[in-house]
């Protein structure tokens, strides 16, 4: 997925910084869908497991 707004508009959730997610997870995600991607990407990059989703990006452009 690709942000549709703000300062990384258009990055691929997985590319933009962790610092930015805990900036959104200090000033409190957005509601609705994108708020629970972005959660998700927080806790993912907390735990170092962003290879996983560029594994899956690699495969997916076969």
């Amino acid at each position: 997925m690709r942000m549709p707004y703000g300062k990384y508009k258009g990055w691929l959730l997985v590319d933009i910084p962790e610092p930015y997610y805990t900036w959104y997870r200090q000033k409190g995600f957005p509601e609705g869908s994108m708020g629970m991607y972005l959660q998700s990407m927080y806790e993912i990059k907390l735990n170092g497991l962003e290879y996983l989703i560029r594994k899956i990006i690699s495969e997916y452009r076969r």
